[in-house]
């Protein structure tokens, strides 16, 4: 019978301060190691092995204490007795203590000076962050003395808050800030300059969330996620960064028939200089000046196009002024071509001045859509009675259906002949209001045609737009050294004075992609409903017995990318060590906290080699049918077997892993996969090395969620699910160094 206590030194300190030792004891034998925990006599209570109240951090040292004695406990059980030797024990105590001691020793300090002295710094905004696979990834790459400087990322969620600052500043020791909110709030932009300290950013990257990309005028869904594309790109107007980079799903490269990827381009192509802007406000005014009879609507075209160097209240006032110079022009018509009298009881005269006053509260009707939206998201209302009269009604508010009704009122107002060509230049300018800016440029070509200024307006346009981008490209994750077949669609805007970037050359050949054994093999010492905290050795030749060769063929040499090189390190190597190069020498031990407030404090945080690597509790019904589907090696043939032997499942769906292969993309459910060689689905730090995550990159808080909490939770699993492979984003970030100006 084994027994593991706590006892309390007989000598003090210098300081009168008593050590606490944990003991074991089997019989006569006995070892002590220090936990490395010191406190005053009278704060120990021997009798139930713990710290007393009176001791200021008694919860925190005492929720240690539990932890070192469990995992003593655990240790010594699933040890083989031939290996449970003294100095095994001793090592095993001793890295769990030594990771808590390091965290409490290491000062929060940004990176070594010495390190950065000679490195010239490329600043890095990561939005729509996530779990920070983009920022992980850039933060790995270096190159010509040339590396990232972190300065800022931002999600709505809590969670990704709490991972991002638990890794970048506590962890790692830099200084980068998080900026938790809504994108599409209307102050999102103010915060985020105020974070960032008015300093030059050099490159953008994020994922906005593109399921609710729609046409003008074509909507049929509305959800949360809608417009964050436009967001996305108005940061990008503002900050100007060398180079952004937006990643999505392939889906979005044929949705609508591809006129969403064109459309995507064409916004991008948009974006102008706003230092080179004036030179088309100034040919406008020399067009006015020589085509007089359309004066009128090229000082549309004019106002329209002040939008693009207007942000938020600015904005605000430049429509309203433009709407107001409509209805101006609309009230010195309107005796004129309808009686006063009969006027005011005309519905088309109506619907003309409330959609002019509807179109002056563009910001309040931006909030209630906003609101609605989020009210039938949370409720979901989708495919039901509601759905529809929700999304007529959202329809309804859209800038497209209140210019489009104004315009058929104006049209059934059938006004004298002597009026109609003044009613049409108020229908113009009511469809220039809308227009995009490449619409603007589509209609001022006719009138610089009609004066010969064609290729003055060309050569303007060349010098105004911001944004170089060829096309979006389909990058798959396992060409990076990602030992998973996901698929993601890059669209890298190159700004006009830097080089154009149309691919990111793959790092790993078709033939040494990394394998999900060479990524898992040495993670597979753990059992149903256990959660492991520290490394075991993994006995290749008994756990595979005849096909052990066969898998030692399977590990290769690798250089940090992915790339065979007989001098590197196994993937698996590299997730232990970590791909950062060295660059956080004082980073301090991978811990995990369940709440922001444990950060506040080294001693609450749980230090230890391992995080992350748990497994659910599957009862012997789930245990017996994913064993059954892993020994046929498909779901799909494993059906019928499982409908016989009773343990069939309505589950739509079962990956099994293959060990010689890459997995399918990692989603968020673990339940979708079964481990290669163990009748199981997958722990987050075996999801998370499938993503290429280091094993020092904890996701905190809580491990999974489900049902409506889904709606408003990121747990750990969706963090890994959700993110970019860092080793992708590390390569998109290398090929940006190789190129930055």
């Amino acid at each position: 019978m084994v027994s593991v206590k706590f006892y309390l030194d007989s000598k003090a300190n210098k300081m009168g301060l008593f050590p606490i030792h944990l003991v074991i004891r089997q019989k006569d034998a006995q070892i002590k190691v220090s936990t490395c925990e010191k406190i005053v006599k009278t704060d120990w209570d021997s009798e139930n092995q713990m710290v007393k109240e009176t001791n200021a951090d008694h919860l925190s040292v005492n929720k240690y204490l539990l932890f070192l004695k469990q995992e003593v406990e655990k240790h010594i059980d699933n040890t083989p007795h031939s290996q449970l030797t003294e100095t095994n024990i001793k090592e095993k105590i001793k890295s769990l203590v030594d990771s808590r001691k390091s965290n409490q020793d290491v000062k929060i300090i940004c990176e070594q000076q010495a390190y950065l002295e000679d490195k010239q710094k490329i600043t890095l905004v990561d939005l729509f962050a996530g779990a920070g696979g983009f920022s992980e990834g850039f933060l790995q790459a270096e190159h010509d003395n040339k590396l990232y400087d972190f300065l800022l990322g931002s999600d709505i969620n809590e969670n990704c808050e709490l991972t991002h600052i638990a890794r970048y500043n506590y962890q790692l020791g830099l200084d980068a800030q998080f900026l938790r909110q809504d994108i599409t709030e209307p102050d999102f932009l103010d915060n985020l300059v105020k974070r960032i300290q008015d300093k030059e950013v050099d490159v953008v990257c994020g994922g906005p969330p593109c399921q609710s990309f729609s046409l003008a005028g074509k909507r049929k869904k509305f959800d949360k996620k809608d417009d964050l594309f436009a967001h996305y790109l108005n940061v990008i107007k503002q900050l100007r960064p060398k180079y952004f980079v937006m990643e999505n799903v392939k889906g979005i490269l044929t949705k609508e028939g591809g006129r969403i990827r064109e459309m995507i381009l064409q916004e991008i192509r948009s974006i102008v200089d706003l230092e080179e802007y004036h030179l088309l406000i100034n040919f406008i005014a020399s067009l006015k000046k020589t085509d007089k009879d359309n004066g009128f609507i090229l000082e549309c075209f004019n106002q329209r196009l002040l939008f693009e160097q207007a942000l938020d209240q600015e904005l605000e006032q430049l429509k309203e002024k433009y709407i107001q110079n409509l209805e101006s022009k609309f009230k010195n018509i309107t005796p004129k071509i309808c009686d006063l009298k009969a006027s005011k009881n005309n519905p088309n005269i109506s619907t003309i001045r409330h959609g002019f006053s509807l179109l002056k509260r563009s910001n309040e009707l931006i909030y209630i859509r906003k609101k609605v939206i989020a009210e039938k998201a949370y409720c979901n209302l989708d495919n039901d009675a509601f759905a529809s009269h929700f999304d007529d009604f959202l329809t309804s508010i859209e800038p497209e259906t209140i210019i489009e009704k104004i315009e058929t009122a104006f049209r059934q107002l059938n006004p004298p002949f002597d009026y109609v060509e003044q009613v049409n230049q108020i229908i113009k300018a009511i469809e220039v209001y809308n227009y995009s800016f490449d619409e603007c440029v589509e209609e001022l070509n006719k009138f610089a045609k009609n004066v010969e200024k064609e290729d003055e307006l060309l050569r303007i346009l060349n010098q105004i737009r911001l944004y170089n981008i060829k096309a979006p490209f389909v990058a798959l994750a396992s060409d990076y050294g990602v030992p998973q077949n996901r698929e993601r669609v890059l669209f890298i805007g190159c700004r006009k004075d830097q080089k154009l970037i149309t691919d990111i050359p793959a790092t790993v050949g078709q033939d040494e992609k990394v394998t999900v054994f060479e990524a898992l093999y040495d993670l597979d010492f753990i059992g149903n409903d256990q959660e492991k905290f520290d490394y075991e050795q993994i006995d290749l030749n008994q756990k595979y017995n005849g096909s052990t060769k066969a898998m030692k063929a399977l590990l290769k040499k690798r250089a940090i990318n992915g790339e065979a090189n007989k001098s590197g390190f196994t993937y698996a190597e590299w997730s232990r060590k970590g791909r950062l190069n060295g660059r956080f020498s004082n980073a301090k031990s991978p811990f995990y906290v369940r709440y922001a407030h444990e950060l506040n404090d080294a001693k609450t945080q749980l230090a230890a080699p391992l995080h992350n690597h748990k497994t659910s509790k599957q009862n012997k019904e789930v245990v017996e049918r994913l064993k059954s589907i892993l020994e046929l090696g498909n779901y799909d043939i494993a059906k019928q077997v499982l409908k016989d032997k009773g343990i069939d499942s309505d589950k739509r769906n079962y990956n099994v892993l293959k060990a010689s292969e890459q997995s399918p993309t990692v989603l968020t459910i673990p339940d979708d996969y079964i481990h290669f060689s163990s009748p199981r689905s997958l722990t987050v730090r075996e999801m998370a090395r499938l993503q290429s995550f280091d094993d020092s990159f904890v996701f905190q808080g809580k491990r999974s969620t489900g049902g409506d909490k889904r709606k408003s939770e990121v747990p750990q699993y969706t963090l890994v699910g959700n993110a970019v492979p860092p080793l992708m984003a590390r390569a998109v970030a290398m090929e940006i160094l190789k190129n930055i100006e």
